[in-house]
């Protein structure tokens, strides 16, 4: 039988810890006005991983590499994308737009994912993964569609809903960039940076919370569904690389919708059902994938967290730690040969 890949564990679990915060965020949605509860949603996550990072106690040889200056930009574009833009134009189109149409333009992040990771960053997509993306963005679509009719009067709204998509397919690009650093520190910029711009604007904007135990309950489930959630996300970026990561993370809307059937007591709907069909044959088919070719790995030098595997054959210097995994800097040399592979921080060749 064949054994899932840590990867897909990662993103399935990243998805399955983002869908359970719908259920919450919606009780606490009416106690906390939106935008601020967004930014407290991410500096739950920001703090709670820096604590987190704060005080792990593990071996020097455990430790992630820290992110270096060439990843920067990356970095500082992922947020500025993903922390700042994205939230903002989410809260302005759900503003301007009904309901439906806003649930069903969520969908297109996942669409712009795909292309931006295949159209610009030259992402391997075989029939198959195209055919299971096609499969979970069409379960997106069916749990999300409206029974009633969508009358768009103005464009503004919309817009801005697809937007935020992009922003966040972006991200989601810019992120895997820098995969290969510490998750934690990248996982608790983001989340510190991106929540404490979004609840500046907030308040600036009028959107003042009393300060109660439903600010607390915000935190904890920002740093459980977000900050969690987020490291896992970026280690399966590490691992699968951007549009299998990201398809799979597209499983966190019927996580969601299965987690408020439990807890409000909803109705089991042929909608929801129809909904998980789907996107369970769309990630079987990202599941069975076998890309195997001939390949060629090009001399490169880099850090990361890492074992001595068939890619890792490198010499150590007496400074190096001992002990797997380790990080270190450490360069590969010239490597042609044939496996089945994931375009992960080591498979970015041409196909």
């Amino acid at each position: 039988m064949r054994t899932m890949n840590k990867g897909v564990k990662r993103a399935l679990f990243a998805a399955l810890l983002f869908g359970l915060s719908a259920p919450v965020a919606k009780a606490l949605v009416g106690s906390i006005p939106p935008q601020f509860l967004a930014g407290l949603l991410y500096l739950g996550s920001g703090s709670g991983l820096l604590l987190v990072r704060w005080f792990r106690r593990k071996p020097a040889e455990y430790s992630h590499s820290q992110m270096s200056r060439a990843g920067l930009p990356y970095f500082v574009g992922a947020i500025a994308a993903g922390g700042v833009s994205a939230p903002v134009l989410l809260m302005y189109g759900l503003q301007h737009s009904p309901a439906g149409a806003s649930a069903l333009l969520l969908n297109l992040e996942a669409v712009f994912t795909t292309l931006i990771a295949w159209l610009i960053f030259r992402e391997n997509i075989g029939g198959r993964i195209l055919l299971g993306t096609m499969a979970i963005i069409a379960g997106s679509v069916v749990l999300s569609w409206s029974s009633g009719s969508i009358v768009l009067t103005e464009l503004v709204g919309p817009l801005s809903v697809a937007g935020a998509c992009l922003c966040w397919a972006v991200d989601n690009n810019l992120t895997q960039r820098i995969s290969a650093g510490d998750p934690f520190q990248i996982a608790s910029w983001k989340g510190l940076i991106g929540g404490t711009i979004n609840v500046a604007a907030a308040w600036f904007a009028g959107q003042r919370p009393e300060f109660g135990g439903f600010v607390f309950v915000a935190l904890a489930l920002g740093f459980v569904s977000y900050g969690i959630s987020l490291v896992l996300y970026i280690l399966a970026l590490r691992d699968l690389g951007t549009a299998r990561a990201g398809n799979y993370f597209s499983f966190s809307p019927f996580v969601g919708a299965v987690a408020g059937l439990l807890l409000f007591h909803e109705s089991l709907t042929a909608r929801l059902l129809g909904s998980g069909f789907l996107m369970g044959s769309g990630i079987w088919l990202h599941m069975t994938e076998d890309h195997a070719h001939s390949h060629v790995h090009e001399a490169m030098f880099h850090e990361h967290l890492h074992i001595h595997d068939e890619h890792h054959q490198h010499e150590h210097g007496p400074l190096d730690p001992p002990g797997e995994p380790h990080s270190h800097p450490h360069r590969h040399e010239r490597l042609e040969h044939s496996h089945p592979h994931y375009p992960d921080i080591h498979h970015r060749h041409e196909h």
